[in-house]
């Protein structure tokens, strides 16, 4: 069984938009534990973008795990 974290996108359709950075190929893990761990990771980057003001604001509820 494998997961995979998507983001919310307009209009209104789940993506995976996770890739590696050496060929730009979408992210599965093999665990919820490690998509969790990711998707965790990523959030709390997204937090700390917030308060030092490099980004505006984010919604944690446009990011699912979703099982494939």
């Amino acid at each position: 069984m494998t997961y995979e974290v998507q983001t919310l996108t307009h209009p209104d359709r789940w993506e995976n938009t996770w890739s590696d950075s050496l060929n730009d190929t979408p992210v599965r893990f093999d665990t919820y534990e490690a998509a969790q761990d990711e998707l965790a990771d990523h959030l709390r980057a997204m937090a700390y973008a917030v308060k030092q003001g490099y980004l505006e604001d984010y919604n944690p509820s446009d990011y699912r795990i979703q099982k494939l």
